[in-house]
This record gives structure tokens, C-alpha cells and sequence, in this order.
């Protein structure tokens, strides 16, 4: 038996090895300073407008930072091609080290979108990455419209039209696109006649 500190009977034991995490060490929310966040945004935006990427574009709701405005159009030989969608970004406090909740504020027949507007895409959950920005997002959410994760459906029916028949499928979003269409049309008489 060993002797640590005058003590018998306690033997000596390798402490175990430290492992360095995977993943990068994420702060807190508390250790991210609220303004270095306002400043990153503020930064992605001004890169955002002056990227000209087509088909994306986003800028902040009002003087809140925090929230975004979004718009993508399908990109040109998809059967998206043309629609434009609006989307909302909300940015937590500890961005860019967890990702922005995005949502689509126009319904979308999509494989990879449900009826609420959530979307699955891995950069915006398991594969988020503080190297990522709100064009790449946004470029991620448009390239997903003509390339959706068939493995992965939040929408199932979409999905299996698009697995087995992309014709079915085109012919069903321009239904799907022109009831959503519709409703609004009436909609929109109806605050007119109120109006009168």
C-alpha cells in the first residue's frame, strides 16, 4: 500500500486523461456581449447588400436588429423558378455561436418545409456553424427549394410527389400557390368593401 500525504492505504490512480471537445466551445449566452452581436449583424447586412446575389435579399424589421425580413426567389430551371417567398429571421442573443430561427412567412409546398413555415436544414440546426452568415442562409434556403433533403421531410405528401412524379408534383404547388392566392384575394375585398 502507498502512502499519499502520511495516509496508508490509498493507492495512487492515474487521473483520467482530458479529452478536447469536438465542437467548438460555445459561450454562453451571458459571456456574448450584446453589441459585438449588433455589430456582426450590422456587418452581415451591409456585406448582404452589397453581394448582389440574385434572388436573395434581407434587411432588419424596423430599428430590431434582432429580427429580419427575408425574401428568395426560385432559382431559374426549378419548379420554383420565379415564386418569391418571404421569410423571417430571428437572431438570438448568443449569434453567431447558435443559429437564427427562419421561418417562411409565405406558405410553401415543399418537402423540407411544414405548414408553419419551419425548415429542415442542417446548417440551421445540428451543422450550424458561427462561420456561417445570412447570405449563406439565405442561398442555403434557395438552393434547398429545387434540391429538397427527400431523406429528411417535414411534409411527407410533398415529399412522395416529388419522389415519384415531379409532374404531379409541379401541378400541385401551382394549385397549392394559386388557393393560397385566392384566399387572399378575397381577403383583400373584404378590407376593401370595409373600407367603403
Amino acid at each position: 500500500m502507498a502512502a499519499i500525504n502520511g495516509y496508508q492505504g490509498y493507492t495512487a490512480v492515474a487521473a483520467p486523461a482530458r479529452t478536447t471537445p469536438s465542437k467548438q466551445t460555445v459561450p454562453s449566452a451571458k459571456t456574448v456581449d450584446t453589441q459585438s452581436v449588433l455589430k456582426r449583424l450590422q456587418s452581415e447586412l451591409m456585406a448582404l447588400m452589397m453581394s448582389g446575389e440574385s434572388g436573395i435579399s434581407a434587411f432588419p424589421e424596423g430599428d430590431n436588429l434582432f429580427c429580419w425580413k427575408g425574401t428568395i426567389t426560385g432559382s431559374k430551371d426549378t419548379v420554383f423558378e420565379g415564386t418569391e417567398y418571404k421569410l423571417s429571421l430571428s437572431f438570438p442573443n448568443d449569434y453567431p455561436f447558435k443559429p437564427p430561427k427562419v421561418k417562411f412567412e409565405t406558405s410553401c409546398f415543399h418537402p423540407n418545409v411544414d405548414v408553419y413555415g419551419n425548415i429542415c436544414l442542417d446548417i440551421l440546426q445540428d451543422k450550424w456553424s458561427s462561420a456561417y452568415d445570412v447570405r449563406t442562409i439565405l442561398l442555403s434556403i434557395q438552393s434547398l427549394l429545387g434540391e429538397p433533403n427527400i431523406s429528411s421531410p417535414l411534409n411527407t405528401q410533398a415529399a412522395q410527389l416529388w419522389s415519384n412524379q415531379e409532374g404531379l408534383f409541379v401541378v400541385t404547388l401551382d394549385v397549392f400557390l394559386y388557393d393560397y392566392l385566392e384566399v387572399w384575394m378575397v381577403l383583400l375585398g373584404v378590407w376593401i368593401t370595409r373600407l367603403l
